[in-house]
């Protein structure tokens, strides 16, 4: 339940610190008092969205803090249009304190009435009713799972037909780079063959000449090196001119190999230029910079082609898995419909018996149920909410036939309902007497009495009869400082409660008739 509530800097509201009390309370204020701007202020602490206009004139921040049973909730709002949250002075997310605040609290504005012609809301109260909670869970998690494997079945539906409009062209390009039998570094090994074979007559020629000079008959280096003796004289240099030998010894021999092994091939080189002519062309024609660009184009133009002998077997795969997902979807939502089938015939007699409690004596309330096309968010089922007041008249949907007073009765005697299987530890009515008056306000008053019964209860009315009700009063009111208007509220004690109902009765001028009115309404109590 709500045990305190902290505004600074709210609007009108510089300071106010008020205690709640448990049980039926009521709030009562003239017009423009400000009734709204401490609903507003609890809202925005539960998680309404933030707007920083709110915000006291010339103040920097405005500071919520509503204390519950178990939680403490604390909403600050910055001039700059930023905010934050906390829940036991720990930080934590606005969605986070959404899903606490529903939890905790139900605020019926005076806007809310219009709720009752929305089908959602109308299932919402179905499932509240017959706790379909984990049947609605279920249901949730199934219809993901479903979603998901519609999801994924249309994207290989899609890529398969794109990928068979371009198949021709695909099988062209991937059968053109697989005939060229490309391999890792061939340009470049191409390239250095093509220069020896052009080159052929003059590497030979260079080769047989560092043959001669190395090694041949006269004057030759080796030679020379060979009949190089100073072993006595330098030892050590004589063992690096001997190492020196052998090595150009080697060198020479190699050459000599060389030489031999260079070959005229007017043939061979006429395929290497034509091959590497081919493969320019291939990078031209596939932009790549290099022959291992083409031949990952190659593997991944080859891995399409599979998928395109895959896609009949990945969708047949795929189509199977949007049937198991239906059928177990399928099982969920005909449990939550037959939930729901069940509880509304209860429903619409809980109903039509508090409309009959309050006035609409020839009440009467059905809820068709029917099945939609699809599979929807909340399951398989559209309602319609009908409601006829009087004798012979048909039942139409709520909207077409209900007056303001008659829709307010209704959505109280749906607020008692869902109170009574829904364990919400507060519910603050904003004005749901709408367009009712004299007895049937008493008995709207009766029906929050016994709501309050088990759990928290305040009511915000204009009307005497419910205020009388109340077990705690609290006024709101405006008073004028020097340099401004400023909205508060306080707990009325007997006697002033006795004033504030009078002049509810008769207005601001409060005569001996309406405080007397005000008694009696208040000893009933």
């Amino acid at each position: 339940m709500l045990k305190h509530l902290h505004i600074q800097n709210y609007a009108l509201i510089s300071h106010l610190d008020m205690d709640f009390a448990d049980g039926f309370s009521v709030m009562t204020g003239e017009t423009g008092s400000g009734k709204t701007i401490i609903l507003g202020a609890l809202a925005l602490v539960l998680g309404a969205r933030a707007d920083s206009k709110a915000i006291t004139d010339g103040e920097d921040k405005c500071i919520i803090e509503a204390e519950f049973s178990d939680y403490i909730i604390r909403r600050e709002l910055y001039a700059n249009g930023k905010s934050r949250s906390f829940v036991d002075d720990s930080v934590v997310t606005l969605q986070e304190l959404k899903v606490l605040a529903n939890q905790l609290i139900d605020i019926h504005s005076q806007h809310a009435n219009l709720l009752i012609e929305n089908a959602d809301f109308q299932l919402e109260v179905i499932d509240a009713v017959a706790q379909n909670e984990a049947l609605k869970d279920q249901y949730s998690t199934d219809y993901t799972a479903y979603i998901a494997a519609l999801e994924a079945l249309h994207k290989l539906q899609v890529l398969a037909k794109k990928s068979q409009q371009d198949a021709d062209y695909i099988q062209y390009r991937y059968q053109l780079l697989d005939e060229a039998n490309l391999q890792d570094g061939e340009l470049e090994e191409l390239e250095q063959e093509q220069y020896r074979l052009s080159h052929a007559e003059e590497i030979r020629t260079a080769l047989e000449t560092a043959v001669v000079a190395l090694n041949g008959e006269q004057g030759s280096a080796i030679e020379a090196l060979r009949t190089c003796r100073l072993d006595d004289a330098a030892p050590e240099l004589q063992e690096r001119i001997e190492s020196a030998r052998i090595e150009l010894q080697d060198i020479a021999e190699e050459a000599e190999r060389m030489a031999n092994r260079v070959e005229m091939d007017p043939q061979r080189l006429e395929w290497v230029e034509e091959r590497i002519g081919a493969l320019e062309e291939l990078k031209r024609k596939f932009s790549a910079e290099t022959i291992e660009e083409l031949i990952a184009m190659r593997d991944e133009l080859a891995e399409q082609v599979n998928r395109l002998d895959s896609f009949d077997f990945d969708i047949a795969k795929a189509q199977k898995e949007v049937d198991a997902q239906k059928a177990t979807l399928t099982k969920s939502a005909k449990e939550l419909t037959e939930s729901r089938k069940k509880i509304i015939p209860h429903i619409c007699e809980m109903l039509i018996s508090g409309l009959t409690r309050l006035g609409v004596a020839h009440a009467k309330v059905e809820i068709p149920i029917t099945p939609t096309e699809d599979f929807t968010p909340t399951g398989c089922d559209e309602v319609q909410l009908l409601f006829a007041a009087n004798l012979n008249q048909s039942l139409r949907n709520v909207s077409e036939v209900a007056s303001g007073g008659e829709i307010s009765r209704l959505m109280l005697c749906v607020k008692a309902l869902i109170a009574s299987t829904k364990g919400l530890p507060t519910i603050i009515f904003d004005e749901i007497d709408t367009g009712v008056s004299g007895d049937i306000a008493t008995q709207m008053a009766a029906i929050m009495n016994e709501m309050a019964g088990h759990r928290q209860i305040i009511a915000i009315t204009h009307l005497p009869q419910i205020a009388a009700k109340g077990t705690h009063h609290y006024k709101v009111y405006k008073a004028d400082t020097d340099k401004r208007t400023e909205t508060h509220i306080r707990l009325l004690n007997d006697e002033e409660r006795i004033t504030e109902i009078a002049s509810m009765v008769s207005g601001k001028n409060v005569t001996e008739a309406a405080l007397k009115t005000a008694k009696e309404l208040l000893c009933c109590h």
